[in-house]
């Protein structure tokens, strides 16, 4: 049992703490210790990760172990983690304890809320660290399903609707992806041999071009649904408007990066003759996503639905700079992944943090709340400016990694997708002012609003941490970059 592991057995340890105190807020105590340690173990990989790699450790994969499971199937609990799944695991863990902190005085939260979180962490992490398609579909699963119980329980609004669609669709898109990791698994030895799920030797292989054409749209659909990919994101505004904060901080900020993970290390990677040929319909889809998202959340009044539909592009450009199959653009893609993970999950901690003391989301009902809560207003502003892409904040760097990229592909096509997808900076930044105009600045709407106290000890706890990921990103961009770019060439390779 290596390190990676603990990753998994300490949300479940949590879960076993929870189960024996009494009430919710000692179970919030509980997460929070469980976290606080799940963190710390994070960086410890990560850090081990490095020590590797400037010890001359090439592998494509490091700190792995595995075991066997389910031996007629050849199914194995293989573990391990390259560059990209460092930075992810070190994002999950930020966001999680963030999470825990921005909810820590919710009165309505039960020991079953934090229980349901904790399996979505675990869901998660796993799925970061698996090497094997078998497991890493398992916790796929096991991210996905608690949502439907967090959303459906302890959300707002018609949360009932929310819960269900979410789960139906997401449900839909894990069928989809089923049939393609079936497909891979049994097109895995085409000159005969044992079968496997293993992704380190499937990709030593050539899966036939036949089965490539059938399983790949499969696999990427069935990973870009949960990525908000065209036309399939609807889920995503309802979910996110109906979920309580700390669900909606992990559910934007990680669970969506489970879909632009998953088509990178799997469709892309392990289907590169087909993800070549087919990437002209997903680079349609994912620049009408970008697009749309961005015009979606200008016309929104709801905080949280402005924040979601701005998920939408965001995670559009994700996908949109996997398909574009080049160093610098993949780079992107993954900075960009780590980038809104902290942004949007700070944004909808602030978002909770302003309901709850306004008890609204509508903007218009709002204003001059930089007067009697200025530390989540300058946070608020900073979040803001690092989503529409100033210098020296992690959304500039991911982006301009993501379009430099896309246009030095040499086809006329690709550069015609990127200009269309580069107008999107320009309707982020439209929204994010007026926002930040008609929510903090000008008088102070309603006089009850003079009575708030500003950020709490742990919502600034929360804030910050987040705020710190954004601005390190932001100002050393080598430092993410640097893990990342080892990573990144071997999944090039193959797409050349």
């Amino acid at each position: 049992m290596n390190i990676l592991s603990c990753l998994v057995i300490i949300p479940l340890l949590t879960i076993t703490g929870i189960l024996l105190v009494k009430d919710a807020r000692q179970a919030r105590v509980v997460s929070a210790i469980g976290m606080g340690i799940q963190l710390i173990t994070a960086f410890i990989i990560v850090f081990m990760y490095l020590s590797e790699r400037k010890a001359g450790n090439t592998d494509q994969m490091l700190l792995m172990s595995s075991y066997e499971w389910f031996r007629s199937l050849n199914i194995y609990y293989t573990v391990g983690v390259d560059g990209i799944s460092v930075a992810m695991i070190a994002l999950t863990s930020i966001v999680v304890s963030a999470g825990v902190f921005a909810s820590w005085e919710m009165e309505d939260l039960k020991k079953e809320f934090f229980i349901s979180l904790m399996l979505l962490a675990t869901g998660v992490f796993g799925f970061f660290i698996s090497l094997d398609l078998f497991t890493m579909f398992l916790f796929y699963e096991l991210a996905v399903i608690p949502m439907y119980i967090l959303i459906g329980i302890w959300g707002s609004g018609p949360k009932e609707y929310a819960a269900m669609k979410l789960t139906l669709m997401l449900m839909g898109g894990s069928a989809l992806l089923m049939i393609g990791l079936f497909g891979i698994y049994f097109n895995s030895a085409p000159d005969g041999g044992e079968l496997t799920f293993n992704i380190i030797e499937i990709s030593k292989i050539t899966i036939p071009i036949q089965a490539q054409r059938w399983f790949f749209p499969l696999t990427f659909v069935g990973f870009g649904v949960l990525g908000a990919l065209f036309p399939l994101h609807t889920w995503s505004p309802d979910g996110h408007s109906s979920a309580p904060t700390a669900v909606s901080m992990l559910h934007a900020g990680v669970l969506m990066k489970l879909g632009g993970y998953g088509c990178f290390r799997v469709a892309m990677f392990l289907m590169p003759e087909a993800a070549n040929e087919m990437a002209w319909i997903f680079i349609i889809l994912t620049t009408i996503s970008v697009v749309y998202g961005a015009f979606g959340a200008i016309v929104q009044k709801d905080l949280k639905y402005i924040n979601a539909y701005s998920s939408v592009s965001h995670c559009g450009l994700v996908l949109f700079a996997i398909l574009m199959m080049n160093r610098t653009a993949m780079t992107g893609a993954v900075i960009q992944m780590v980038s809104h993970g902290l942004m949007t999950a700070l944004f909808f901690a602030l978002i909770g943090m302003i309901y709850g003391r306004t008890h609204t989301r509508i903007i218009s009902e709002m204003g001059g709340l930089m007067k009697v809560i200025p530390f989540l207003g300058v946070a608020y502003v900073i979040a803001g400016l690092a989503s529409l892409g100033l210098p020296g904040l992690s959304g500039f760097v991911a982006e301009m990694n993501i379009f430099f990229g896309s246009f030095e592909h040499p086809d006329t096509f690709h550069r015609v997708a990127t200009i269309i997808a580069i107008t999107s900076i320009v309707i982020t930044a439209v929204y994010i002012l007026r926002v930040i105009a008609i929510l903090l600045l000008g008088p102070v709407r309603d006089p009850h609003y003079s009575e708030f106290n500003d950020a709490r000890w742990y919502e600034k706890l929360s804030i910050l941490a987040l705020l710190t990921g954004i601005v390190y990103i932001g100002m050393i961009p080598s430092g993410l970059s640097g893990i990342i770019r080892d990573s990144i060439m071997p999944i090039v390779e193959k797409l050349m």
